[in-house]
């Protein structure tokens, strides 16, 4: 019996999205894997291989920006070559952004590869192994809701052999899965089998003593659970743990008078992904400083126009720098020197000439902590999201390339519904659940290119570049849907909540304030028309300011 025709070219169709899905994962993950490595012609050829792959795939399956992508890095690869083999920090940065259009690509369109979203194409699955399988269910269940990978095992044999086809990004094994203790037992045969480096979270139904909590942590136990098991209680430590390496490659500004030494400490951190700017002019620092907005300063000790030292005293003295390492690089092997200069404001000091792999290291690790650091005064602390002073610099940055490049973006506004109600019924610790809920779905769900924040109590704001206002009503209608299925439980009281969101769309005009406060209408019409849905702002749809929620 032969199969309907439209069928089979549709499922033909999903094959080859799925493939280019998988082949974008894949050069994704190789340029990911510059961040803790150098590049040499060995990881050269597999990138090329592997766009290649990637061109083919996007020309067979019709996708006429994946094909414009791919061309655009093999030509970039190509000048790599002809360089011979070196990496430059423009062209770092041109792959940088060809990988973050690629991260973005086919996210925000209405069919085929649109429906596979890379960011949890991105992940790879969740292994779970409890000793009661309603429970085991039940958490995958509440995990899938939040777009994760589940896979669940009933007993010791199936989950190793997943392990020989597929490594997981986490398992979580009970202690007592299938028998006393065989959870331990189980844990060591993948360390020592398979190898594996792959991070467990271990539960118990009942406390257990110091000792099982000790064997957990020597066979690769991340955390440990006891008691009632959800996945509100371990969805921090999976982000935490499977979250997508940082793309966005390290920048650093190099001030040196000697052009040769300046070029031969680029071509050093070059090989390693970092950007990197040169400057033999001190004096012209600060301007630059402003411009390339660094993670990390290299300076040099003995210039005629100024010292190292001076230079470090004049970044300090500006706010916007004072947290940005400085280290030295120079060929003073006189120690009280060297701790004269350190106690100017640098944060380290290396020595001409210094090995690559020394350099390399220092400055990922200096500028890694400067990242987190950041991160934690511009981030909420209960949902780890931008605040509200940062979610609206970001997003006056998002209008100013948006009117730059004539893309679209959309701003939203999202606040849970009766959330009063939840802590007044059910106390704070289970609103504080809720909102940290709502957090983990956005970020899960929204692409890497996309802003989050909370914008204060129980109401977030999101950033969607490159996406038009039927896209935006799409996803944001989709994450409200999954939302409202997912289940809260605190000493026995369970309940589920819905919110409301306003999406407004960027003329080319406005400027962050005006962007949030027509949001905010906007907001206020879904509130208004019933909660539990999504608004557009128009003007025919504007509320007076008494309407209230």
């Amino acid at each position: 019996m032969t199969g309907n025709p439209a069928q089979s070219l549709q499922r033909l169709k999903q094959h080859f999205a799925q493939r280019v899905i998988n082949q974008a994962r894949l050069v994704l993950e190789l340029w990911q894997n510059l961040s803790s490595t150098q590049w040499g012609q060995q990881e050269l050829v597999e990138m090329r291989e592997a766009a290649q792959r990637l061109l083919r795939y996007a020309e067979r399956f019709e996708q006429p920006v994946h094909v414009d992508i791919a061309t655009q890095l093999l030509d970039v690869l190509l000048a790599i070559e002809g360089n011979g083999n070196r990496l430059s920090s423009a062209t770092i940065e041109t792959m940088t952004q060809l990988l973050q259009q690629l991260l973005q690509t086919g996210l925000r369109q209405g069919e085929g590869i649109g429906q596979i979203f890379l960011p949890t194409m991105l992940r790879k699955p969740i292994y779970i192994a409890l000793q009661s399988a309603e429970q085991a269910q039940h958490l995958a269940a509440q995990l899938q809701s939040f777009y994760l990978q589940v896979c669940v095992f009933t007993d010791g044999a199936g989950l190793l052999a997943a392990m020989t086809k597929r490594h997981p990004a986490l398992n979580i094994i009970d202690i007592d899965f299938f028998a006393e203790n065989y959870g331990l037992e189980l844990a060591r045969r993948l360390q020592s089998e398979y190898e594996s480096s792959v991070p467990i979270l271990f539960y118990s139904q009942a406390d257990v003593a110091a000792q099982v909590r000790l064997a957990a942590v020597r066979v690769g136990g991340q955390a440990f659970f006891t008691g009632d098991i959800e996945a509100a209680n371990v969805l921090e430590k999976i982000e935490a743990l499977t979250s997508v390496t940082q793309t966005e490659p390290y920048r650093v500004l190099v001030v040196d008078d000697s052009k040769a030494q300046a070029l031969f400490t680029e071509r050093m951190l070059n090989a390693a992904g970092i950007v990197t700017r040169i400057i033999t002019d001190p004096t012209l620092a600060l301007a630059e400083l402003l411009d390339f907005n660094p993670d990390l300063i290299i300076l040099d000790m003995y210039m005629p126009q100024c010292s190292g030292p001076e230079l470090a005293k004049v970044i300090r003295h500006n706010d916007r720098f004072v947290g940005v390492p400085i280290i030295y690089l120079s060929a003073e092997d006189d120690l009280d020197k060297q701790l004269d200069a350190m106690s100017e404001g640098a944060d380290d000091f290396l020595m001409k000439p210094v090995k690559s792999r020394h350099l390399v290291a220092t400055v990922r690790n200096r500028a890694a902590r400067a990242r987190d650091l950041k991160a934690r005064i511009v981030c909420d602390s209960l949902t780890g999201l931008y605040n509200h002073t940062h979610i609206l610099q970001l997003l006056d940055d998002a209008c100013s390339r948006a009117q730059k490049t004539g893309t679209a973006l959309c701003f939203v506004m999202i606040d849970i519904d009766h959330f009063k109600h939840v802590n007044d019924s059910y106390g704070h610790p289970m609103g504080d659940k809720v909102i940290k809920s709502l957090a983990l779905f956005l970020k899960q769900r929204l692409r890497r290119t996309d802003y989050i924040g909370r914008y204060g109590g129980e109401e977030f704001a999101v950033i969607l570049p490159n996406t038009d206002v039927s896209s935006a009503r799409q996803v944001m209608n989709e994450i409200r849907q999954r939302f409202s299925e997912v289940r809260f439980s605190e000493q026995g009281q369970e309940l589920s909540c819905t919110f409301s969101a306003g999406v407004v769309l960027y003329d080319g005009q406005l400027d962050s304030a005006q962007l949030a406060a027509l949001a905010d209408q906007a907001l206020y019409a879904a509130k208004h028309a019933g909660r539990n849905q999504v608004a557009v702002y128009t003007k025919a749809a504007e509320l007076p300011p008494d309407a209230g929620y």
